[in-house]
């Protein structure tokens, strides 16, 4: 009897300790610069582009986020974007499929937060010019500053992520690049690990002086299979601004994320 109680306490133990595993991975992937191995494959899709609204086109972001450790107090935390791109009538009657541009970020962040709780992290971030095709990039390297602030309570997390790039080098025939970067965020995580979200991931380009303004609700599960963590990522987006060429009405995403915890 006395062991099968202590099995039974054993289980139970056992469940609690992985509840609070997923508990914390829903919240560590809220956190932009979380020191958290993971590699989300964020899947878009947009439509109503270009001349007469007739292009459509959709976009794998594989997005591998690796902390780095620089000492007891900091970290590094490495941030890519590399895009697989497929268009079609962009412009009318071309279809292109390949690697779009690269774009890399580092933040530098404390491994605690300020005494107010808010979690921040500032570093460089980086444009590189690495479409296979002209039409999916834009043969400039740029780079610039980024940063990002946050706080986590309650199951809430909120705050904003920026950067802005300059382009410094590429092909003269092109446009130059300056542009800017905004991404406010609100999440809410309830206690089976389902996150709830929104969030816009605007852009303004000073050169050409046009806004693109996406406006994304999207809903996070956090699951394992076996032992390893994961999620799964709906979600439906709202161009609230966009410029001529660019998409209208709404699109949608999927997001898989795979999640190796130290």
């Amino acid at each position: 009897m006395t062991c099968l109680l202590a099995a039974g306490v054993l289980t139970f133990g056992q469940v609690a300790a992985a509840a609070d595993s997923q508990s914390e991975i829903a919240k560590k992937l809220n956190n932009p610069i979380a020191s958290l191995i993971s590699v989300p494959m964020q899947l878009n899709y947009d439509e109503n582009i270009g001349p007469g609204d007739a292009g459509e086109r959709w976009v794998l972001n594989i997005q591998p986020v690796i902390p780095i450790n620089l000492n007891e107090n900091w970290n590094v935390i490495s941030r890519t974007i590399l895009p697989l791109i497929d268009q079609n009538d962009i412009p009318a009657g071309t279809d292109e499929s390949g690697l779009g541009d690269v774009f890399q970020s580092l933040f530098f962040s404390p491994k605690a937060p300020t005494a107010g709780g808010w979690i921040w992290g500032v570093g460089p971030a980086l444009l590189l010019p690495t479409a296979s095709e002209n039409v999916l990039g834009a043969e400039k390297w740029a780079a610039g500053p980024t940063a990002v602030a946050l706080k986590q309570a309650s199951g809430w997390t909120y705050g904003a992520l920026t950067n802005h790039v300059w382009s410094f080098a590429g092909d003269n025939d092109r446009a130059d690049i300056s542009t800017t970067f905004l991404q406010p965020f609100l999440a809410y995580t309830t206690a089976t690990f389902t996150t709830l979200g929104a969030n816009t991931e605007s852009s303004y380009d000073w050169k050409r002086e046009e806004w693109s303004v996406p406006l994304n609700l999207t809903a996070t599960q956090v699951f394992k299979v076996g032992e390893q963590p994961m999620s799964l990522q709906l979600g439906a987006r709202y161009w609230a601004d966009a410029p001529d060429s660019g998409p209208e009405g709404w699109g949608w995403r999927m997001t898989y994320t795979l999640v190796f915890p130290r």
